[in-house]
This record gives structure tokens, C-alpha cells and sequence, in this order.
């Protein structure tokens, strides 16, 4: 799903609402979830999962065409955690 059909489905369902207002709110969520990764805060939906940032140590890689050995430098990554609502659900307990 996109986040255009995810704001095509919450007008579908609140027809009460103008599609641009969900759109606003909607891109409004995923900037305040990527302002509280960005600060490294977690950020919990419960029921549904968590989102938070993990360090990636630096290592040593390999370049796939030549074979020599790169320094990769250290790096944040953003992890998702599903929550025991959501696997349940997906598992069909």
C-alpha cells in the first residue's frame, strides 16, 4: 500500500472528511515518527509495533567488482519491532 491508497482509503471510509485535510494529516504522522527517529526516540503504535534507531558499527567490506576491501564508516538505520496485536493478526492466532 502507498501512502496515496492509504489516503484513498481513510476518505473512503470518513466521507465526512475532505481528502486534502487526511492528506495533511496523514503526511503529518510520518513527519513527526521521522522527527522522533531522527532525535533517536522511539516511537510506539501499540498494537501495531515500534519504530527506533539502531547504530551500525563500522566494519571492513568487500567491493563486489574488484574484490578490495572497503572501510565502512558507522550508521544509524531505522529498525520496526511488530507489535503482539499485529503478529497475532498476521498468524492468525
Amino acid at each position: 500500500m502507498t501512502k496515496s491508497d492509504l489516503v484513498k482509503r481513510l476518505a473512503a471510509a470518513n466521507p465526512h472528511l475532505f481528502q486534502r485535510d487526511i492528506e495533511r494529516i496523514v503526511s503529518t504522522i510520518f513527519e513527526q515518527i521521522a522527527a522522533a527517529l531522527e532525535r533517536q526516540d522511539r516511537v510506539e503504535l501499540r498494537g501495531f509495533g515500534a519504530f527506533s534507531v539502531r547504530t551500525r558499527e563500522a566494519r571492513v567490506g568487500r567491493n563486489p567488482r574488484t574484490g578490495r576491501e572497503v572501510a565502512v564508516p558507522a550508521k544509524l538505520a531505522p529498525y520496526f519491532k511488530t507489535g503482539k496485536e499485529l503478529r497475532e493478526r498476521l498468524n492468525g492466532a
